[in-house]
């Protein structure tokens, strides 16, 4: 697994800056159509609450992860990258908050996709724990 293209930045692949960026890269996808990305949860972090990451930030993450896959897809198909907004979050659990320095692994994958609107199963693990899932209702400003 991995990209082909290790020179592309984060920031080429969704429209968030700092200091709003909650993913660090997007690791590609694999052979079952699986997304990954990863993240290494920063100090100063604005969804930090006693130096860990809020349910909020996890959110926002699962869909940063989701914006790096569709960025990835439209630079490999030589389009436009669109804006895309959460529709909604459903069956989002949260074992337990990642402190300052954990470093999370997201999979994501589509489940269905008519049109602009995709729904995405999302998994965050930290080490080989589990620590959050969702599912988002995304869509796509094309």
């Amino acid at each position: 697994m991995g990209i082909s293209e290790k020179t592309v930045t984060i920031e080429e692949l969704i429209p968030q800056r700092q200091p709003m960026i909650l993913v660090d890269t997007f690791d590609g996808i694999d052979a079952e159509g699986v997304s990954h990305t990863s993240f290494t949860v920063p100090e100063g972090n604005l969804f930090l609450e006693k130096n860990r990451l809020t349910e909020c930030g996890l959110i926002e993450h699962m869909a940063q992860s989701a914006a790096a896959r569709t960025g990835w897809e439209c630079r490999q198909n030589g389009s436009e990258i669109p804006i895309g907004y959460i529709g909604a979050v459903s069956r989002f659990a949260a074992g337990r908050l990642p402190a300052v320095g954990t470093q999370l692994h997201t999979s994501l994958r589509i489940i269905q996709q008519l049109g602009n609107l995709s729904l995405a199963a999302v998994r965050i693990e930290a080490g080989n724990e589990t620590i959050a899932r969702g599912e988002l209702k995304i869509y796509l400003n094309a």
